[in-house]
């Protein structure tokens, strides 16, 4: 979101295919002389005021599309939906505009609206005497005030007379909504599910981003942007804090723990930076670096612990999809005079717990990625370890060899490192921790599923069964009983005769 201190001419600019080179289309919930009073409205608020700086007249949002929807939707119906669904939530007027990059590659929307509502009825005011304005349009006590050496009225000064209107208002004062923090993020939200509920791929869904999460965020680099090297820096090293939180949590490091070495050796440290230094953006690499290899060193604990207890728990799951269950013993069946119970249903597998099995292969796929990093990691120390115990002559003719193949093996490691995340995005998941929350939810419902599964085979599959051979051997004896009534019946019917 960005302030507009010229909202008629940002209007103009978005909306002008002699500015814009892909511009599919423009739609205004309202005519352009509304646009006009708002800036007029809003520059005397300002002048009011006395606030230095810059009039604020409008805000914009720019949003950005899925590439998929040029060829799944027509611009004008789509950005009229965009636009309608801010003015119903809001209810402001907007103007919008729906734009493509010169490479088009970057599918936009442009929304600017208003801060204010327009009154029903203007609110005007009279005034009681005569009233004297300076060249600021302030409002002065006396004549006085506003006259020249001469005695005439200076040049951009004013009287308003008694009687005459002095204040026209057309619009309610800015909503201070749009000035909190919290604003942005609804909007967000607010978007991101329309677009997730227009997307026809599941891998196109959008996410918000959540700064109080695990994950740090990387940020953008506009066009011309001075800083654009200090960033791609930065970027650098966020992206390596979030590849050793995604190792972490395949590692099986509690989130609480990733959470606060986070607090402690990020937030809190580049907090305490500033204080001490004052903005050094320099410094932020050394931050992370050095939390990135707190985290490293309690994955590495968390990963030797579980093999040393049991080498299972790091390659295979304990609990595994159960596709068929052992049939129970058959019992012998019983006669019964009384009227026999209702059997309920087997029960059904929820839609959450049918995609465990699924959910599972990618799990183990995870763990064996993991594993390869794990190895790499070992035959990596082993060797830093060599490198440091080098005395005399060797210290001088291996140092370099050892080195070498330690940051051949630290680039291997961080291609594997990036395979995890990449597991888990090949999948439709923007990280691995989303991955893992939908796995053991998914888990939890399918051990659920096979609990109830087990003891309805427990309380009815057995006595199911037993009355069904009970009703078949009752219908055998019947049938027994009736073919030696019929030899009986037919043996008389020959001693007759």
């Amino acid at each position: 979101m960005s302030k507009l201190p010229d909202v008629r001419g940002r209007i103009t600019y978005i909306s002008s295919h002699a500015k814009q080179e892909n511009l599919y289309a423009v739609y205004e919930t309202t005519d352009r002389r509304y646009w006009t009073e708002l800036a007029k409205c809003s520059e005397q608020e300002f002048q009011k005021s006395g606030t230095e700086g810059k009039c604020i007249e409008a805000r914009e949002f720019i949003i950005a599309l899925p590439e998929s929807f040029p060829n799944l939707y027509e611009p004008d119906k789509l950005l009229q939906l965009f636009t309608d669904r801010f003015k119903e939530k809001y209810g402001v007027e907007c103007v919008s505009a729906l734009h493509h990059n010169k490479q088009k590659t970057n599918y936009h929307i442009h929304l600017i609206f208003s801060e204010r509502e327009r009154l029903p009825e203007p609110i005007e005011k009279t005034a009681t005497r005569n009233m004297f304005y300076d060249e600021q349009e302030k409002h002065v006590r006396t004549k006085k005030e506003i006259l020249d050496e001469n005695g005439d009225i200076r040049k951009g000064c004013k009287i308003v007379k008694k009687g005459e209107i002095y204040e026209r208002n057309l619009f309610t004062a800015k909503n201070k909504l749009f000035k909190q923090d919290e604003f942005v993020d609804e909007v967000k939200h607010f978007y991101t599910d329309l677009i997730n509920t227009l997307v026809k791929d599941d891998k196109e869904k959008l996410h918000v981003f959540d700064e109080n999460g695990l994950y740090l965020a990387t940020k953008k680099i506009g066009k011309n942007n001075p800083k654009a090297e200090q960033i791609q820096t930065d970027n650098g090293y966020r992206m390596r804090w979030n590849r050793e939180v995604d190792r972490a949590i395949v590692s099986d490091v509690a989130e609480t723990e990733i959470q606060q070495i986070k607090k402690e050796y990020i937030s809190d440290r580049i907090k305490e930076s500033i204080d001490i230094f004052g903005s050094r953006p320099e410094r932020f690499g050394t931050i992370l670096m050095s939390a990135v290899a707190v985290l490293a060193m309690l994955v590495s604990k968390v990963l030797q612990k579980a093999r040393e207890l049991s080498a299972e728990l790091f390659n295979t799951e304990q609990i595994q999809p159960q596709m068929s269950v052992q049939e129970p013993v058959r019992q012998s069946p019983k006669k019964e005079t009384q009227t026999k119970p209702k059997i309920p249903p087997k029960p059904v597998m929820p839609a959450e717990a049918a995609v465990y099995p699924k959910l599972f292969k990618i799990y183990k796929e995870l763990k064996q990625q993991n594993e390869i990093i794990f190895e790499a990691e070992k035959e990596r120390n082993v060797w830093e370890l060599e490198r440091d115990d080098l005395k005399g002559l060797a210290k001088f003719t291996k140092k370099d060899e050892l080195q070498s193949k330690i940051d051949r093996k630290n680039e291997e490691i961080d291609i594997l490192k990036i395979g995890l995340s990449g597991i888990a995005k090949r999948h439709g998941y923007k990280n691995v921790q989303e991955f893992y929350q939908a796995y053991q939810k998914a888990k939890k419902a399918y051990l659920d599923y096979q609990d109830k599964v087990t003891k309805w085979k427990e309380n009815y599959e057995n006595k199911s069964k037993s009355d069904s051979v009970y009703k078949r051997l009752q219908n055998y004896q019947k049938e027994v009983a009736e073919r030696q009534s019929d030899k009986t019946t037919q043996g008389k019917d020959k001693g007759a005769r």
